[in-house]
């Protein structure tokens, strides 16, 4: 399903929803919409297709049954309030994966912030090669398509701007929220609960999102470039929102989680994309406008792991040393046991247990 404008569907629902304390008559949608009560009736089995609930009476006419409205392209393009991020939008049930096609799309010259999402990929993609669990009717699969004018050895750190717009999503939904910006700036963070990795709520370099060191979003980056510009970025993201510990594969119950797990209630989906949509919109734009410094500062209040012992795994060695933040580039700090730093550009993290 792709929304790029109004449909007469889109329209009928907003009036439904608007209208939703009566029974409204396809004589009165008739005359609302100009249309014959034929065409009223064929809509009305267009909508219910999508998965809303129609109640029909033939004395009454209809009303739309607001409880448990689905998860599709016209409920996430209500209310949504970006510029130009998802507001060309397509949905699918199921899919191969996100990330494979939107790179079509952008092979196709689709603008910037053309955004697929899926209800359930085949295929998801995680970092290395990885499978990204990808349940259906419980999480979030998305990609947007960026294009912007930087250089493509900076592309590296639209991840970072990513895993900051991604975390302060997740903040918001957790019970209290705990984003750092929720009260206007880094000065007034309130402290996270130590534990785990060191925080409630936290970043793991480079692209994934914790609670209580459990992976709760992933972040994949995939990008078309020539030497000197980059054709589009791929900003794929998976947030595990209502999936419990039971519907996880073995080798996942202990190291990741959802948001219904750690609050211990449903998240609709449909808000939860609004704000990631926006919170991506706003990091991004005053990424490209004030530079990468801003999101480094945001990005090392996440980073709860800064001060402690770490190992870095890469394909051909091992480094271990005192995690110390990110630069100025994106790259991780690493100081090892002589005190000298380390630049890491690429590698997986984590603590360091003597054996």
């Amino acid at each position: 399903m792709k929304v790029n404008k109004i449909s007469t569907e889109q329209a009928i629902l907003r009036f439904l929803k608007k209208e939703s304390h009566s029974y409204l008559s396809g004589q009165a949608l008739s005359k609302a919409f100009g249309i014959s009560r034929t065409a009223i009736w064929k809509h009305m089995n267009a909508i219910k297709e999508m998965g809303y609930s129609i109640e029909a009476s033939p004395a009454k006419g209809y009303r739309l049954n607001l409880q448990n409205l689905p998860f599709n392209a016209i409920e996430i393009a209500t209310n949504l309030n970006t510029s130009f991020i998802a507001k060309n939008l397509s949905f699918y049930n199921k899919i191969e994966s996100t990330n494979d096609t939107a790179k079509e799309f952008a092979a196709n010259d689709a603008k910037e912030g053309f955004t697929v999402v899926a209800d359930y990929q085949k295929k998801g993609k995680g970092r290395l090669g990885r499978r990204w669990e990808s349940p259906a009717g419980v999480n979030i699969y998305t990609s947007i398509i960026l294009r912007p004018n930087i250089m493509p050895v900076f592309a590296p750190q639209l991840t970072l701007v990513a895993a900051v717009a991604v975390a302060e999503t997740v903040a918001k939904f957790l019970n209290p929220p705990t984003s750092p910006f929720s009260k206007g700036g880094l000065k007034d963070f309130p402290p996270l609960t130590e534990g785990g990795m060191g925080g409630f709520l936290s970043v793991k370099w480079p692209n994934d999102i914790l609670i209580n060191s459990k992976k709760v979003a992933g972040i994949l980056t995939e990008m078309d470039s020539e030497a000197d510009r980059i054709n589009f970025v791929i900003l794929g993201i998976g947030i595990n929102v209502n999936v419990t510990k039971k519907m996880l594969p073995p080798e996942l119950k202990s190291i990741a989680t959802s948001l219904k797990e750690e609050t211990g209630k449903e998240v609709s989906r449909t808000d939860l994309l609004q704000t990631l949509y926006l919170n991506i919109e706003t990091w991004y734009k005053k990424y490209l406008k004030e530079g990468f410094e801003l999101i480094r500062e945001a990005w090392n209040v996440y980073f709860k792991m800064a001060g402690k012992v770490v190992r870095i795994r890469q394909l051909s060695k091992t480094v271990e040393g005192i995690a110390m933040g990110i630069d100025t580039d994106g790259a991780l700090l690493l100081q090892d046991k002589g005190g000298s730093i380390i630049k890491i550009i690429s590698g997986e993290i984590e603590l360091y247990t003597a054996t």
